[in-house]
């Protein structure tokens, strides 16, 4: 769209040119303003980072669908991954970047930038709608304020021990110009509510109110846009200024920690993130008459939209409506059953996502008012079963947070809660599953494969260990641990073994790049977990996971063998069977230990295996089920109960409700409707 004096880009072969004119009146500086608002700056960026990148992956990047650049057989599954995985292609463009913000020694965005007159900039006056990022809809999209979606410097987590900084400190090079423009003029802007709606939990005062040095704090946190701070403020309104909670609430206190000397490993978060790898979560008694149960859930964590990304990532957001408050599910493609023939591609998908289902192929399956909301649907029968059954407690089987678990790399202090791990909670847990019967229940849980980095392995899984000292419910105190249950009213007990099976996606670095935690394709150059005791680099990644296995199958064997309970129940991640030894492994946990059931998640359905099922359950007789079905990303299959060709179990989206006694676990798999779907009752296991 452009003027017949002026044009802003044109499209040559492969690649968006920008054609440079010479600015000299105000009328052509707002017509080159209009293309900005446009989304059509990107082509200045392109035409520089087309001198650094392949074809591919610059068209990619010019068309915001990094599905171009997929590699030649390719499933069309991946292309919902590359979209919000664009980390590679922004750190071959971070050259390209710097060259286009040099300009004047001004950002891309900044009018002075790009050659206008200084007068045009009118300080102290709301302007009107500054540009918007690269690729972003014409009102910003996201609602994030101008800023080009590219790499930089890693904001890391705020500790009391950093050394502040001024913010014309070179490690605030990124942040600082955006800041001296919302300072200025920006914290103005109609949108400003919209970007700086953190601003008062961060810093603890208004936006309009903030000083520089508060929005310093508000840009190492939670940078609207993603030009992050990479230093904490030396002076700021509300003090401590090294912290991004200056008008947070408290969190709660977990029960029975109330005591700040207290050393029980409930309370007293360790040094590092292993530490307690095999240890015994403090016993929980459960004391009463009435009926005691259980919930379980899996894959139920969809994307913050909302949040803020540090370390030049991202916004989390697949759709146009992606940026709502709370979790939006995580689009995937759908096959039929024998995973043959593909059903719905990720363009279709996103399309019926993006319009809701009223500009969908059928063959998607998808089912309005549902597949756009599962995770809440869930939630909320939930809530409604908890009201009749109030559980005491829920087990969780991992895939918390698409498509990366939390957004940040692994290395936060153990003490220390990232703002954007608190974003993440808040927005896809905390708000989600509450009201009576479900608030403060504790979530026994563990890491899916996801949860971990989905193709890599150094993102923020750390945090969700640690966030078990941030929280009064969440309980994962180690990648493998255990708890014991005691109902002495009933007179009965049970053993809950939580353990991580994620080494079933940890293959060899150059082998299946979009479901390999390890993969060379997706882990940054220098991928480097160790100092979280995690995996040190991508070549010794398989290894770290296999040896993480082999010490959880020796410790679970020895923990089965010395349990005096009544029930014994694991929780994992990977579904029924899949133990590495085509279910040798769990048959022997049943034959030879007692083991009474399984617990898993990762296929996104509701499957219940009975100990009879001989088709497909060769454990020894073990009950097993799948809960992949919380809703945090689309079902396996279409969730339409009157199409059900392509159902491997009972449902799509749901949970499943156990009561459990002396006698006997009844175990319901409740749909996202409220509806019983299946039930199954198993008896202990004769030892």
């Amino acid at each position: 769209q452009a003027q017949p004096h002026f044009a802003c880009c044109q499209r040559k072969s492969r690649h968006w040119v920008f054609l440079e004119n010479a600015f000299t009146t105000t009328s052509e500086m707002a017509v080159h303003r209009r293309c900005l608002l446009l989304g059509v700056a990107g082509c200045a960026a392109l035409a520089a980072v087309s001198q650094n990148m392949p074809t591919d992956a610059e068209a990619a990047l010019a068309a915001d669908d990094e599905c171009l650049a997929a590699k030649p057989g390719e499933a069309q599954e991946q292309c919902s991954q590359n979209l919000l995985q664009r980390r590679g292609l922004m750190e071959k463009a971070e050259a390209a970047k710097l060259e286009v913000e040099g300009k004047a020694g001004q950002p891309w965005w900044s009018p002075a930038g790009w050659g206008a007159p200084t007068s045009w900039i009118k300080p102290w006056l709301p302007p009107a709608s500054a540009p918007a990022p690269i690729g972003s809809a014409p009102d910003g999209g996201a609602g994030h304020p101008p800023a080009p979606i590219t790499g930089g410097a890693p904001a890391p987590a705020p500790s009391s021990s950093r050394k502040c900084s001024s913010l014309a400190d070179s490690e605030n090079a990124q942040c600082k110009e955006v800041i001296d423009w919302v300072v200025q003029s920006g914290k103005y802007d109609p949108k400003a509510p919209e970007w700086f709606a953190e601003m008062k939990n961060i810093s603890g005062v208004d936006y309009l109110s903030a000083s520089k040095e508060d929005f310093q704090r508000l840009y190492y946190c939670s940078p609207p846009g993603g030009k992050a701070c990479g230093g904490t403020p030396c002076t700021c309104t509300k003090p401590p200024c090294f912290t991004c909670y200056g008008g947070a609430p408290a969190r709660k206190k977990r029960p029975g920690c109330e005591d700040p000397e207290s050393t029980s490993i409930a309370c007293k978060p360790p040094a590092k993130p292993m530490d307690y790898k095999g240890m015994t979560w403090p016993t929980m008694t459960f004391t009463g008459a009435q009926q005691m149960h259980i919930f379980c859930i899996g894959d139920w964590g969809g994307m913050d939209g909302k949040l803020n990304p540090i370390e030049g990532r991202p916004p989390i957001i697949a759709y146009d409506w992606g940026a709502q408050a709370g979790p939006s599910v995580f689009p995937r493609t759908r096959w039929n059953r024998y995973h043959t023939v593909e059903l719905c591609n990720h363009k279709d998908f996103v399309q019926c996502y993006s319009t809701r289902g009223t500009d969908c192929p059928a063959s998607c399956g998808f089912v309005a008012g549902v597949d756009d909301q599962p995770q809440q649907l869930v939630a909320k029968a939930m809530q409604e079963r908890a009201k009749i059954n109030e559980p005491q407690y829920l087990l969780n089987v991992g895939d918390n947070f698409y498509w990366g678990g939390i957004e940040k790399t692994c290395g936060t202090p153990m003490d220390e809660i990232s703002f954007t791990a608190h974003h993440q909670f808040d927005q896809v847990f905390e708000s989600v599953y509450t009201g009576p019967g479900l608030a403060g229940k504790p979530w026994l849980s563990v890491l899916g494969n996801h949860d971990w980095g989905g193709r890599c392995f150094n993102n923020g899984w750390d945090q969700q260990i640690a966030y078990t000292w941030a929280s009064d419910r969440w309980i994962m105190p180690a990648p493998y641990y255990m708890v014991r249950m005691e109902y002495p009213t009933k007179m009965f007990s049970a053993d809950i073994f939580m353990i991580d099976s994620n080494v079933h996606d940890a293959k060899s670095p150059g082998m299946d790049s979009e479901h390999n935690i390890c993969g060379e394709a997706h882990n940054p150059v220098g991928a480097d977990c160790s100092a979280a005791q995690g995996p040190p680099s991508v070549e010794d990644c398989p290894s770290y996971f296999q040896t993480l296995w082999a010490e959880q199958k020796v410790w679970l064997e020895d923990k089965l063998r010395q349990s005096t309970a009544t029930w014994q129940i694991v929780v994992t991640h990977f579904p029924c069977g899949e133990d590495g030894e085509n279910q040798a492994w769990y048959r022997k946990l049943r034959q030879q230990f007692g083991l009474d059931l399984l617990v898993t998640g990762h296929r996104h359905d509701q499957e219940l295996w009975l100990g009879t099922d001989i088709t497909r359950n060769f454990m020894g007789g073990l009950t097993c089920i799948i809960t992949g079905g919380g809703g945090g990303i689309s079902s396996e299959a279409t969730p339409n109960p009157d199409d059900t060709k392509d159902w491997y179990g009972e449902g799509e989206y749901g949970f499943y409700d156990i009561t459990i006694d002396k006698y006997s676990l009844n175990i319901d798999s409740i749909n996202y409707d409220g509806k019983v779907l299946k039930s199954a009752r198993v008896y202990p296991y004769a030892r």
